[in-house]
Protein backbone atom coordinates (compact mmCIF):
# COMPACT_ATOMS: atom_id res chain seq x y z
CA UNK A 1 0.00 0.00 0.00
CA UNK A 2 1.31 3.05 -0.64
CA UNK A 3 -0.56 6.60 1.47
CA UNK A 4 0.15 10.27 -0.33
CA UNK A 5 -0.66 12.69 2.20
CA UNK A 6 -2.23 16.50 1.02
CA UNK A 7 -2.42 20.01 2.61
CA UNK A 8 -1.24 22.82 3.12
CA UNK A 9 2.25 24.06 5.02
CA UNK A 10 1.34 23.12 8.84
CA UNK A 11 -1.82 20.66 8.90
CA UNK A 12 0.12 18.36 10.19
CA UNK A 13 1.64 15.90 7.44
CA UNK A 14 4.49 15.42 8.48
CA UNK A 15 3.62 14.32 12.27
CA UNK A 16 0.85 12.07 10.52
CA UNK A 17 3.61 10.70 8.63
CA UNK A 18 5.58 9.95 11.65
CA UNK A 19 2.74 8.18 12.75
CA UNK A 20 2.15 6.03 10.39
CA UNK A 21 6.14 5.21 10.10
CA UNK A 22 6.39 4.32 13.66
CA UNK A 23 3.42 2.33 13.90
CA UNK A 24 2.59 0.65 10.76
CA UNK A 25 6.41 0.64 9.39
CA UNK A 26 5.67 3.04 6.39
CA UNK A 27 8.54 4.30 4.45
CA UNK A 28 8.63 8.12 4.03
CA UNK A 29 10.06 9.43 0.56
CA UNK A 30 11.51 12.77 0.97
CA UNK A 31 12.68 14.36 -2.15
CA UNK A 32 15.15 16.36 -0.16
CA UNK A 33 17.00 13.49 0.69
CA UNK A 34 16.81 11.49 -2.67
CA UNK A 35 18.74 15.31 -3.95
CA UNK A 36 21.40 15.12 -1.73
CA UNK A 37 21.74 11.13 -2.63
CA UNK A 38 22.20 11.52 -6.11
CA UNK A 39 24.41 15.18 -5.40
CA UNK A 40 26.61 12.98 -3.23
CA UNK A 41 26.62 10.24 -5.78
CA UNK A 42 27.48 13.01 -8.36
CA UNK A 43 24.71 11.30 -10.54
CA UNK A 44 23.74 13.05 -13.88
CA UNK A 45 20.51 13.58 -11.91
CA UNK A 46 22.03 15.01 -8.90
CA UNK A 47 24.54 17.00 -11.45
CA UNK A 48 21.32 18.57 -12.94
CA UNK A 49 20.19 19.15 -9.34
CA UNK A 50 22.97 20.90 -7.90
CA UNK A 51 23.66 23.00 -11.41
CA UNK A 52 19.97 24.81 -10.35
CA UNK A 53 20.21 24.69 -6.52
CA UNK A 54 23.87 26.73 -6.90
CA UNK A 55 21.53 28.86 -9.15
CA UNK A 56 19.30 29.60 -6.70
CA UNK A 57 16.45 28.36 -9.03
CA UNK A 58 13.58 25.48 -8.82
CA UNK A 59 14.82 22.04 -9.61
CA UNK A 60 12.51 21.22 -12.48
CA UNK A 61 10.28 18.81 -12.48
CA UNK A 62 11.88 16.63 -14.93
CA UNK A 63 14.89 16.54 -12.90
CA UNK A 64 12.58 15.81 -9.51
CA UNK A 65 10.57 13.52 -11.41
CA UNK A 66 13.71 11.59 -12.53
CA UNK A 67 15.28 11.06 -9.28
CA UNK A 68 11.65 9.81 -7.55
CA UNK A 69 11.84 7.57 -10.32
CA UNK A 70 15.40 5.90 -9.52
CA UNK A 71 14.27 5.40 -6.30
CA UNK A 72 10.84 3.80 -7.04
CA UNK A 73 12.85 1.10 -9.36
CA UNK A 74 13.88 -0.12 -5.84
CA UNK A 75 11.28 0.28 -3.59
CA UNK A 76 7.52 1.17 -4.63
CA UNK A 77 5.66 -0.19 -2.12
CA UNK A 78 4.78 0.96 1.54
CA UNK A 79 5.53 4.36 0.88
CA UNK A 80 4.50 7.58 2.02
CA UNK A 81 4.51 10.71 -0.21
CA UNK A 82 4.48 13.66 1.83
CA UNK A 83 5.37 16.78 -0.12
CA UNK A 84 5.92 14.88 -3.21
CA UNK A 85 3.99 15.39 -5.87
CA UNK A 86 3.50 19.02 -5.25
CA UNK A 87 2.27 19.89 -9.01
CA UNK A 88 0.25 18.30 -11.54
CA UNK A 89 2.88 17.82 -13.93
CA UNK A 90 4.86 15.82 -10.67
CA UNK A 91 1.53 13.85 -9.94
CA UNK A 92 0.65 12.75 -13.63
CA UNK A 93 4.25 11.57 -13.78
CA UNK A 94 4.46 9.91 -10.81
CA UNK A 95 0.90 7.62 -11.56
CA UNK A 96 3.01 6.46 -14.71
CA UNK A 97 6.37 5.48 -13.04
CA UNK A 98 4.01 3.67 -10.65
CA UNK A 99 2.16 2.02 -13.37
CA UNK A 100 5.04 1.01 -15.53
CA UNK A 101 6.16 -0.55 -11.92
CA UNK A 102 3.05 -2.41 -11.34
CA UNK A 103 2.05 -0.26 -8.52
CA UNK A 104 0.17 2.14 -7.75
CA UNK A 105 -1.39 4.90 -5.09
CA UNK A 106 -3.81 3.16 -2.89
CA UNK A 107 -5.17 6.26 -0.77
CA UNK A 108 -5.14 10.01 -1.02
CA UNK A 109 -5.41 11.41 2.39
CA UNK A 110 -6.42 15.42 2.27
CA UNK A 111 -6.03 16.94 5.91
CA UNK A 112 -7.89 20.17 5.36
CA UNK A 113 -7.24 22.96 8.19
CA UNK A 114 -8.19 26.53 8.32
CA UNK A 115 -5.84 29.19 7.79
CA UNK A 116 -5.90 30.77 10.51
CA UNK A 117 -5.28 27.58 12.04
CA UNK A 118 -2.08 27.17 9.97
CA UNK A 119 -0.72 30.69 10.60
CA UNK A 120 -0.81 30.10 14.20
CA UNK A 121 1.16 26.56 14.11
CA UNK A 122 3.91 27.04 11.36
CA UNK A 123 4.66 30.29 13.38
CA UNK A 124 5.42 28.17 16.93
CA UNK A 125 6.82 25.07 15.32
CA UNK A 126 9.97 23.94 15.70
CA UNK A 127 12.46 20.98 14.33
CA UNK A 128 14.87 18.49 15.16
CA UNK A 129 17.37 18.58 12.55
CA UNK A 130 18.89 15.04 13.45
CA UNK A 131 15.20 12.85 13.90
CA UNK A 132 13.03 15.92 12.23
CA UNK A 133 10.26 15.26 15.35
CA UNK A 134 8.25 18.23 15.65
CA UNK A 135 7.45 20.51 18.46
CA UNK A 136 5.36 23.62 19.51
CA UNK A 137 5.99 26.47 21.47
CA UNK A 138 2.45 26.40 22.62
CA UNK A 139 1.24 23.02 22.32
CA UNK A 140 3.77 20.73 21.47
CA UNK A 141 6.78 21.43 24.04
CA UNK A 142 9.67 19.89 24.55
CA UNK A 143 10.50 18.65 28.08
CA UNK A 144 13.59 20.88 28.39
CA UNK A 145 12.93 23.88 26.04
CA UNK A 146 14.36 24.40 22.67
CA UNK A 147 15.78 20.59 23.14
CA UNK A 148 14.69 17.40 21.50
CA UNK A 149 13.43 14.89 23.97
CA UNK A 150 14.34 12.08 21.71
CA UNK A 151 18.34 12.73 20.93
CA UNK A 152 18.82 16.03 22.81
CA UNK A 153 19.79 17.87 19.57
CA UNK A 154 19.20 21.65 20.02
CA UNK A 155 15.70 22.38 18.14
CA UNK A 156 15.59 24.87 15.57
CA UNK A 157 12.90 27.39 13.50
CA UNK A 158 13.26 26.47 9.70
CA UNK A 159 14.02 29.85 7.86
CA UNK A 160 10.33 29.72 5.99
CA UNK A 161 8.65 29.09 9.42
CA UNK A 162 9.61 32.35 10.23
CA UNK A 163 5.87 34.45 10.20
CA UNK A 164 6.97 37.04 7.19
CA UNK A 165 7.86 34.11 5.27
CA UNK A 166 4.25 31.90 6.10
CA UNK A 167 1.95 33.80 3.85
CA UNK A 168 4.52 33.37 0.74
CA UNK A 169 4.16 29.79 1.30
CA UNK A 170 0.41 29.32 1.79
CA UNK A 171 0.23 31.60 -1.86
CA UNK A 172 2.33 29.20 -3.37
CA UNK A 173 0.58 26.25 -2.18
CA UNK A 174 -2.30 27.50 -3.61
CA UNK A 175 -1.34 28.19 -6.60
CA UNK A 176 0.71 24.98 -6.86
CA UNK A 177 -0.50 22.26 -4.92
CA UNK A 178 -4.18 23.50 -4.27
CA UNK A 179 -4.88 21.97 -7.90
CA UNK A 180 -3.66 18.53 -7.11
CA UNK A 181 -7.09 18.35 -4.52
CA UNK A 182 -9.14 18.84 -7.11
CA UNK A 183 -7.19 16.33 -9.83
CA UNK A 184 -7.34 13.55 -7.88
CA UNK A 185 -11.07 14.41 -6.54
CA UNK A 186 -11.89 13.99 -9.97
CA UNK A 187 -9.45 11.12 -11.32
CA UNK A 188 -9.31 8.58 -8.55
CA UNK A 189 -11.92 7.37 -5.69
CA UNK A 190 -9.85 7.05 -2.89
CA UNK A 191 -9.20 10.94 -2.03
CA UNK A 192 -10.49 11.00 1.40
CA UNK A 193 -10.86 14.48 3.33
CA UNK A 194 -9.85 14.83 6.97
CA UNK A 195 -10.72 18.16 8.92
CA UNK A 196 -8.50 18.17 11.47
CA UNK A 197 -8.65 22.05 12.21
CA UNK A 198 -9.78 21.10 16.22
CA UNK A 199 -8.20 17.66 16.57
CA UNK A 200 -4.66 16.64 18.07
CA UNK A 201 -2.06 14.33 15.96
CA UNK A 202 -3.64 11.68 17.97
CA UNK A 203 -7.16 12.16 17.12
CA UNK A 204 -6.21 13.05 13.92
CA UNK A 205 -4.20 9.52 13.42
CA UNK A 206 -7.11 7.64 14.41
CA UNK A 207 -9.64 9.30 11.97
CA UNK A 208 -7.21 8.89 9.45
CA UNK A 209 -7.07 4.88 10.49
CA UNK A 210 -10.99 4.85 10.15
CA UNK A 211 -10.19 5.65 6.28
CA UNK A 212 -8.80 2.13 5.92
Amino acid sequence: MNIMLLGAPGCGKGTLAEKLINKKGFTQLSTGDLMRKEISKKSVLGIQCIKYINAGKLVPDEVTNGIVKEFLKEKHNGLIFDGYPRTLNQAKALEEILKELGSSISKIIYIDVAKEVLLSRISGRLICPTCKISYHTINRKPKIKWICDKDQTELIRRVDDEPNKVEVRLKAYAKQTAPLIKYFSTNSGFLKIVDSGTLTPEETYKKVMETF
